[in-house]
């Protein structure tokens, strides 16, 4: 990518579907200024450890180019990368002309390769919030879009919690896992290091985990081409993918709840829902979320290619594939996460809508219940079963032909066979004896599985919180 201009938050970079809603602190990740500050920031740790290991390095040489670390001349680097057609060298070139003492040891024995989640634990801590707080709630469930058996909205939420839970420990296992590549040289076998020390292997394994630990990582590759293996990407963009899977199911619920008008996503007082229609809601930030969650999953496609075509030790065409697909993929699932977070912090529940949609289907759920208090008064199995067959019958037809409300519990008030039971029938209704363990559940998982998990977010949540107030 060629450098132009001096773009402070990843100008060079313009996804246009991503980076317009990323964050600021992502978008600085992905930077140019960013970029090429790491480059010289590993080249001074380079040259740190080759100085610590007995190369004639001076620390007037090392303290020149601590000195110009930011100091980057972006229109130089453009200019000498249009000569020089390498981007590394035309910033090992760049770096050297604002530290001049030092420019003959910049990049000494490297090749280019050598270069080259608090979000999301608060989208879950605020919906966990909205969990704990109607675990109890009863509301229809749905399997095929059906009505299905009763369920509480908390444990719902828990559903989406528990997705989110397993990538947020995807995403640590595969930044705990991250590997630095390390000094190895041109095809990985460290020949030119070997050479600066005249022999000594030690030396060069030395070297290694020095730079290593100076950047940050626990462990570097033993085994390498000239670049890491390109499976490592295929990790890091299939966790976000599923990030992305994630969200997408999160939000395509809320999407279909709204239309049952029992949840709606924030709704600003001046929000325009739709410029034909005036009344509309519609679920603006939860569409975004899914659209942009198909983007950053079929991203993976590109790392699955990439790696399958390596020749040998190493060829180039990954480069500019990966500059464009792991920078989308970052941006993408921050800009995912951020407009999450929006649609966590507020959503809108309409209780009254859930408990009406209830008395709709409960009746027909209620027909087991109620053939069972029935035999206990005395009753006949099959005949109390009979009875209950027609009167559901002449329910839905009033339902499905008429477009009435379920009427079955006054057709069963005013039979008189059922009068032995007429006083149980509130009881025999009430929604909260159709939940089963779902409370239960709901406090459960939050504070064995969700609560440990956030455990170490708990401060960086808090500073953001300020922040934002």
């Amino acid at each position: 990518m060629a450098a132009s201009g001096d773009p402070a938050c990843a100008e060079s970079y313009r996804s246009p579907l991503a980076a317009r809603y990323a964050s600021h602190e992502m978008c600085f990740l992905f930077s140019d200024r960013y970029k090429f500050q790491t480059w010289r920031q590993l080249w001074l740790w380079l040259a740190e450890a080759e100085q610590t290991l007995g190369l004639p390095i001076t620390d007037e040489q090392i303290q020149e180019m601590r000195s110009n670390l930011s100091n980057i001349d972006f229109q130089m680097a453009a200019e000498e990368e249009k000569r020089l057609r390498h981007d590394v060298m035309a910033h090992v070139h760049t770096f050297g002309h604002c530290c001049p003492k030092a420019a003959g040891i910049i990049h000494l024995g490297a090749t280019s390769c050598y270069v080259g989640d608090n979000t999301l634990a608060r989208v879950i801590s605020r919906l966990a919030d909205f969990a704990k707080e109607r675990a109890d709630l009863p509301t229809l469930g749905f399997t095929h879009f059906q009505p299905a058996q009763l369920t509480t909205v908390g444990k719902r939420c828990c559903l989406w919690i528990q997705d989110l839970c397993m990538d947020l420990q995807n995403l640590k296992r595969v930044r705990d896992e991250l590997r630095f590549r390390g000094v190895k040289g041109t095809t990985g076998t460290q020949a030119s290091f070997l050479q600066l020390f005249e022999g000594d292997h030690q030396k060069v394994e030395q070297l290694d985990k020095m730079v290593t630990e100076k950047a940050g990582f626990k462990r570097a590759y033993i085994i390498t081409g000239q670049t890491y293996t390109r499976k490592v990407d295929i990790e890091v963009l299939s966790v976000l993918a599923s990030l992305g899977a994630s969200v997408h199911k999160i939000c395509t619920d809320i999407r279909l709840l709204a239309n049952l008008k029992e949840m709606e996503e924030p709704f600003e007082k001046q929000q325009i829902g739709s410029s034909a229609m005036p009344y509309k809601r519609n679920p603006m930030r939860s569409e975004r979320c899914c659209s942009l969650a198909r983007h950053l999953m079929s991203l993976t496609m590109d790392p699955l290619q990439t790696a399958s075509v390596q020749w040998f030790e190493r060829t180039l065409d990954d480069s500019a594939n990966r500059r464009i697909c792991l920078a989308e993929a970052f941006l993408t699932a921050d800009t995912i996460l951020t407009t999450l977070q929006n649609v966590s912090e507020g959503l809108v529940l309409y209780p009254k809508v859930i408990e009406r949609r209830i008395r709709q289907e409960l009746p027909f759920m209620a027909t087991e219940n109620i053939i069972m208090a029935m035999v206990k008064a005395g009753g006949s199995r099959q005949d109390c079963h009979e009875k209950i067959r027609v009167l559901s019958q002449q329910a839905a037809a009033v339902v499905k032909q008429e477009g009435g409300d379920n009427d079955l519990i006054e057709r069963i008030r005013a039979d008189a066979y059922f009068s032995p039971i007429h006083s149980q029938l509130e009881q025999l209704l009430d929604p909260s004896s159709f939940t089963g363990r779902a409370p239960q559940q709901v406090h459960r998982f939050l504070e064995e599985e969700v609560y440990p998990l956030l455990k170490p977010y708990g401060s960086v949540m808090a500073v953001k919180a300020e922040l934002c107030l």
